[in-house]
């Protein structure tokens, strides 16, 4: 019996190393998506000559993440996060392969397709912030999330800035200048499945349950299960247990609401930039002012992810120390104010800027939140399920973003754009406010539940 408890390793080391891959796997995996987004919306005008399909690469790659999501979750509770997480990312390579053959074929069905392949990779990197708690402490849940998420800030903010060097390792490799940032997305994604396939033994979702098998787990499976895990990833299943959670509802619109803003009002700024820097021509007019344009988008864009990631860790330990609900209200409060600084800053790419940082910074601080209280406020047999739904909803929600956000900035401008996504903001913040002033908290809100105590030493 002693020989099989020392066999085990130590629940800190693990949850350690653990934070450490998936930091590793998020950073390299990053560059993926950074180079999407920002490139992509572009691609898809030159490819089909049309300003109306600008936001068909964000929408496939909110859409792919959205579908994506619950069967990524399915089969991290039936393999384990390594293998659903690796899988993601897997599908992620496979599209950014597609996109250089969209660029060198000018074929706009692979662009398509690829940047669905893009958005399964984000639905993989969406769900390592959960691998992040499996094995936490209930006081560091969120400093844990966190350090994951800000693990992709240099690689999504390199994503975006791959146009010069990408167009060296595309000339290098004699393909079009353009398909050189993908190439160097490639190499990250398969660098990160590796790591991931390799490198994340023994798994954390599966070791918690083992913990928590022997009542010696400290971190979100802290609760001994009654029976095996519910396995499958049904959608009524996981809406049936956020439903009998406030919570988890409350957690649920933070998410969903916060993505679908940031989403929205993200995607149409390049060709809000564009318009502004390069003139009515846009791409059209002039070499400098459209070379001066991309310059501009992709600083713009970088500093919109930095807000998203750079500062996560602070978020996180505000998560923790001031609670759950309080950095939720002040998330979707930067949001709003972001959306009102780019919405009444129109006019200056600068104003446009701040208003893009700061619409990451509020993303970070309501995602991070809202995730940690989401993780704590449901059984565990329910968890992983409820983990894919909510990232399945939040995709749905950035898809639909991207897809109406085209409209309505043809019909209503960026204002009316930025206005617009205020408003939605603005409700989930009534909400988080009025819980917090009448003091209604809902269970396992506000500050993270005592600890029950932490996992006992090896014998």
């Amino acid at each position: 019996m002693a020989t099989t408890s020392r066999a085990e390793p130590d629940q800190a080391q693990v949850q350690r190393r653990t934070v450490m891959l998936l930091g590793a796997a998020q950073l390299l995996s990053g560059i993926g998506t950074g180079a999407t987004v920002s490139i992509g919306s572009l691609l898809a005008v030159d490819l089909t000559g049309s300003e109306s399909w600008a936001g068909s690469v964000a929408t496939m790659m909110t859409l792919a993440a959205a579908l994506a999501a619950l069967p990524l979750a399915s089969l991290a509770e039936r393999r384990g996060r390594r293998v659903g997480l690796a899988t993601g990312l897997a599908a992620a390579l496979v599209g950014a392969l597609l996109i250089v053959g969209a660029v060198v074929s000018g074929i706009f069905v692979f662009l398509a397709v690829g940047a669905a392949g893009v958005g399964v990779g984000t639905a993989a990197n969406l769900q390592a912030r959960f691998a992040a708690v499996d094995l936490a402490d209930p006081e560091h849940r969120g400093r844990s999330l966190s350090a994951v998420v800000w693990a992709i800030t240099i690689g999504a903010v390199a994503g975006p800035n791959l146009i010069q060097p990408g167009a060296v390792v595309g000339q290098t490799l004699g393909l079009p200048p353009i398909a050189g940032p993908f190439v160097i997305s490639a190499a990250g994604l398969l660098l990160a499945t590796v790591l991931l396939v390799v490198g994340l033994r023994p798994d954390p979702l599966l070791f918690a349950r083992r913990l928590a098998a022997t009542g010696a787990v400290a971190g979100p499976a802290a609760s001994p299960p009654a029976g095996p895990p519910r396995l499958g990833g049904s959608l009524s299943r996981g809406l049936h247990a956020i439903r009998h959670s406030p919570a988890a509802i409350l957690a649920m619109a933070a998410v969903v609401g916060a993505h679908a803003v940031m989403v929205g009002v993200m995607s149409m700024t390049p060709l809000h930039l564009q318009a502004l820097v390069a003139g009515p021509g846009g791409a059209h007019g002039s070499h400098t002012a459209a070379s001066d344009a991309l310059v501009i988008i992709g600083f713009t864009i970088s500093l919109h992810i930095a807000g998203m990631f750079a500062l996560s860790p602070v978020l996180g330990w505000l998560t923790d120390k001031m609670g759950r609900l309080q950095t939720i209200a002040l998330g979707l409060g930067t949001i709003v104010s972001a959306v009102l600084v780019a919405g009444y800053g129109q006019g200056s790419a600068g104003a446009v800027a701040v208003g893009l940082v700061l619409l990451g910074v509020g993303w970070s601080a309501a995602t991070i939140a809202g995730s940690t209280l989401l993780a704590e406020s449901v059984d565990q047999d329910d968890r992983v399920v409820v983990q894919g739904v909510s990232d399945m909803l939040m995709g749905a929600a950035g898809a639909a973003g991207g897809a109406v956000s085209g409209l309505v900035l043809s019909w209503a401008g960026y204002l009316g754009l930025n206005l617009a996504a205020g408003v939605l903001g603005a409700g989930v913040l009534a909400a988080a406010v009025f819980v917090l002033v009448t003091g209604r908290q809902p269970a396992a809100g506000g500050r993270p539940a005592p600890s029950t105590g932490r996992a006992a030493p090896p014998d």
